[in-house]
This record gives structure tokens, C-alpha cells and sequence, in this order.
């Protein structure tokens, strides 16, 4: 029997379809990916099977009893509490199971009856084998794996960056360890080595998971099925991610030359038809009109639009950019051991690596004038002329409408330019009309790209500017990079997005960091 059965699912959204009579299976064995561009409804989707969200149509059935943990970006965490202390409620029963023994043992010590001795033989058994006397090194092995280990047990959660704040999120889901896992993009604000730990973790987990994620390698090296939302279908894909996305090409084309064929066989019926319709072939003629009524006529192949990045470019006398001199970044103390001493020339592409929170957003903060270095100094070009790219999908107003939001930031400019910056980069008409909390993760993306298409420059500081992006939209950011004519310095911990040679340099600030 399958954990989940979905079926006849359908969702929309004002003028936007995103599945119609859509339907699936997650079995046991399943390690299931969820691919798309974005926008198509996967992060919806993954609502709808939590009970989030009811879907418009069809049905989503669970298997009785079965467990389900489902990665919440939104949880709350509350002041005042320490990683340690989160973590540990994920084994919240384990701990009620302990305070009943404690319990039983007082009364046992208060009555001397062998009853309660006996029920707590059981509980003590029951916490044995349950591991309870090894939550911590549980913990400390999970931590450590996401990078957690590295702030400290007794850091305060309510402390924590955005990045920081997911992976304790993550952590606390991957300990309660459930049957099903529905991660939606796990790896967003996890660098190289932390998306490794959780491959192999996947890989080794016993129960099925359903991941939603836009990057493609690490999809690929953890699900054994897909299912594909595309274009109002749900299409499920049993083998690789290679193997699926080649038979998506395949059934695509299938599809194309069908309606191709249909399309020469209905021009020449009708063509057919009106030339005999009053002859003396008239009965062959109504005979195939009569037929042609009754074809199942199939729907135009859509394409999905690819998003066009182009970042303005403002002259600069300069070949050098900016210069560092023996710089130390941090707050009230140096994150990094040893100092930055790097440049970026006039047309150079610099990569910024490291785990997270070991300091590549204080760096470009820095960078900016936002912080002020601990130590040493930069220089930036009297000419130089700085764009930034914040990860973070924060908005002034979450209610404001892309079109607003950039129409506030550029009074000057005229709706129509706003509009079409925005419809390159593929957010429609109506997404540009809708609030951004109601936009997906790439969309809001999207909107803050197109910001930059408005913010001539000739240096580029992108902080993680693919966590939302689909493989498409990141294709097109890569090659708007390369374009650019100025220096850019880019943070991401997608390392397929760096294949090829148009890095010029790479500064590794996990390697600065060693002793």
C-alpha cells in the first residue's frame, strides 16, 4: 500500500492553473524529487499535502498512522532558549516517558508496592531501546553535520541569522526522524560541505521523502523518482533525475510531433471539405466534416518563457575596483583568522566561499560601509559605482505589489518599464498586480533582480542569488554575469553554478579560517 496517494488534484490561482486532474504516488521505498520552474506550484503543492492549504479539487490520502515531518521555514523560536534545548524537544516524548519514570520511582520509594517497580522496569526499557540516554551525542552528530556545532550549544536561538535559523530548523525535523520527510529546498542557506552531509544522510534514511529543490545536483545524488510540475500536470518519473528530465525531453517531443501530424491531417480535411462541401463529392465532404467534429483536438505545446538578466553598466576609467588591505570583518570580535588581501580589477569575477556564518555576508556588509572593519582597510575606486544583491526575501511591505515596490524605489520611471522588466525576468501580468507574500520564493526573487535591471554599476555584490531560482533563470543569471563588463563579487553555495572558467578568482574563507 502507498503512504500517499494523490489524485484528480487540481489548484488554481485567479488566471494561473497550476495542476489539473493531476495524479501521484509516494511509496515506501520512494526518495522523490520535485521539479519545475518556478512559479508552477511546488512549494504549494508540498502545502497541500501537509493540510496547509485544501486543494480546489481531487484528493490527498495518507496511510493510517503513518508519521510525517514536513521542514517549516516559519517556525517560531522562542527567546531565551538555547540550540542545545531546541533540539532536545525534538525527542519531546522521550522526556515525558523519563519524567513518568521519576514519578513512578518517588512513589515506589513513598509505597514500596512492586507494581510501580515493575511499570517503571518498563518505562527504563522502553527509554533503553529508544536511545534516550544518547540524545545528546544524537544531537551533537546532527549539529554538527548541518554546522551548528561551530556557534555553540548555548547559543540563544532567537540570535540566529536566517541561514542559521533553517538549519536548526532542519536539524530539529531530521532527530524526530519520521516516516516521510517533505523538505522544501533544504539546502538554500547550506554551503558545500553541510549539502554533502545531508546527501549522505538522505541517502541513508530509511523512511520516504518528497524534497522540492532547484538545485539540480544535489537532486540528482539523492532521489531514486520525480515527479515534474509542469505547464498544469503533474508527471511522475520513476529512475534518475537525468533519466527523468531525458524522458521529459522525449515525451515533449512525442507531443510536439503529434500535434505537428494532427494539425497537416486537420488543414487538409479542411481543406478537403471546403473544396466539396456543394460537388459532387458533398456526402464525403459532410462525412468528414462530421468526423473532424468529433477529433480530440490536441492543445498547443506551451513553452515556458526563459528569463532575460541584463545588469546596466556604467563607464569607469579605473582597472582596479576595490583593494583590500590586511582587512578584518566581525562584530564585536574577528570572525576570520586571517586577514582579506584580495582586489578586484575592472572586469573581474570573484567567488566568495565558505560555510555558513563563517562570514561572506559580514564581508560584503562590510564591503558596503554597513559594518565597520575590526581591522585594516578598503578602498573602492572614486568611479566605482556598487549594486547588492540581498539574499534575504524581506520586503518594506509584504502587501505591496511587485509593480509598487518597484514603482516607490523608481518614481521616475514609467509603469511600462516596470512592467517589462519584470515580464523578462518571467513574472507575468498578474503576479506583478498581486502581493509579494503571495508570490513563491523564485517570483520574489525574480522582483528583486529586477530591481537591479534600474541600478546602474560597474562592481556587483550578489549574496546567494540563486536559492530560489530554477535551472533555467539560473542559466540566464550565469550568462548575465559573464556579460556584465564590470567586477562582480558573488556568494553562492551552489557549486554546479560555478562549472566553467569565468571565475577569475575564489576566495575561500573556510581555508582563511584554519589554523
Amino acid at each position: 500500500m502507498s503512504l500517499l496517494t494523490v489524485k484528480n488534484l487540481g489548484q488554481s490561482f485567479v488566471d494561473k492553473t497550476l495542476y489539473e486532474d493531476a495524479s501521484f504516488v509516494l511509496n515506501k521505498e520512494d526518495h522523490m524529487g520535485v521539479t519545475g520552474q518556478n512559479g508552477v506550484g511546488k512549494s504549494t503543492l508540498i502545502k497541500i499535502l501537509t493540510g496547509e492549504m485544501l486543494a480546489d479539487e481531487g484528493q490527498v490520502k495518507w496511510q493510517n498512522h503513518v508519521t510525517v515531518g514536513y521542514l517549516d521555514q516559519y517556525a517560531k523560536l522562542m527567546p531565551g532558549v538555547s540550540i542545545r534545548a531546541f533540539l532536545r524537544t525534538a525527542f519531546e516524548p522521550l522526556y515525558q516517558k523519563e519524567q513518568e519514570l521519576g514519578e513512578l520511582y518517588a512513589q515506589y520509594a513513598d509505597q514500596g508496592d512492586s507494581d510501580l517497580l515493575e511499570q517503571a522496569g518498563k518505562l527504563q526499557t522502553y527509554l533503553e531501546e529508544n536511545n534516550f540516554y544518547g540524545i545528546d551525542t544524537e544531537i551533537e552528530r546532527v549539529a554538527s553535520g548541518l554546522g551548528l556545532a561551530e556557534l555553540g550549544y548555548d547559543h540563544d536561538v532567537a540570535e540566529l541569522s536566517g541561514g542559521q535559523r533553517s538549519k536548526i530548523i532542519l536539524a530539529k525535523l531530521l532527530l524526530q526522524s519520521p516516516e516521510v520527510l517533505l523538505l522544501d529546498e533544504p539546502t538554500n542557506y547550506l554551503d558545500v560541505g553541510h549539502i554533502e552531509w545531508l546527501v549522505d544522510y538522505l541517502n541513508d534514511f530509511t523512511g520516504a521523502f518528497i524534497v522540492v529543490s532547484h538545485d539540480y545536483d544535489f537532486l540528482g545524488r539523492i532521489t531514486n523518482c520525480v515527479i515534474d510540475v509542469d505547464l498544469g500536470t503533474i508527471t511522475r518519473y520513476t529512475g534518475s533525475l537525468k533519466q527523468a528530465m531525458r524522458q521529459k525531453s522525449a515525451n515533449r517531443e512525442t507531443y510536439q510531433k503529434a500535434f505537428s501530424n494532427q494539425q497537416r491531417k486537420i488543414a487538409k480535411t479542411e481543406a478537403y471539405i471546403r473544396k466539396n462541401k456543394a460537388g459532387t463529392r458533398s456526402k464525403s465532404a459532410k462525412s468528414r466534416e462530421r468526423q473532424l467534429s468529433k477529433l480530440e483536438v490536441l492543445s498547443p505545446p506551451k513553452g515556458n518563457r526563459r528569463p532575460r538578466f541584463e545588469f546596466p553598466y556604467v563607464e569607469t576609467a579605473s582597472n582596479l575596483l576595490l583593494q583590500t588591505q590586511d582587512l578584518v570583518i566581525g562584530y564585536d570580535q574577528a570572525l576570520v583568522k586571517e586577514a582579506f588581501n584580495f582586489s578586484v580589477g575592472g572586469s573581474e569575477k570573484v567567488a566568495i566561499t565558505g560555510f555558513n556564518g563563517i562570514g561572506k555576508t559580514t564581508l560584503l556588509k562590510t564591503l558596503l560601509g554597513q559594518l565597520e572593519p575590526i581591522f585594516g582597510t578598503f578602498e573602492l575606486s572614486t568611479t566605482a559605482k556598487v549594486a547588492y544583491f540581498k539574499q534575504d526575501l524581506s520586503w518594506p511591505n509584504k502587501n505591496m505589489t511587485p509593480l509598487q515596490y518597484l514603482q516607490e524605489k523608481f518614481e521616475r520611471e514609467k509603469p511600462r518599464e516596470l512592467r517589462g522588466a519584470l515580464a523578462r525576468l518571467g513574472v507575468t501580468g498578474q503576479q506583478a498586480m498581486s502581493p509579494l507574500k503571495k508570490l513563491s520564493g523564485g517570483e520574489q526573487e525574480k522582483v528583486k533582480l529586477a530591481k537591479m535591471q534600474f541600478e546602474p554599476a560597474n562592481l556587483l555584490l550578489l549574496d546567494e542569488p540563486t536559492n530560489h531560482l530554477d535551472r533555467d533563470a539560473k542559466d540566464s543569471l550565469r550568462q548575465a554575469i559573464v556579460n556584465f563588463p564590470g567586477g562582480v563579487i558573488i556568494v553562492s553555495h551552489e557549486r554546479d553554478f560555478f562549472q566553467g572558467d569565468w571565475i577569475d578568482k575564489t576566495i575561500d574563507i573556510e581555508t582563511m579560517n584554519k589554523v
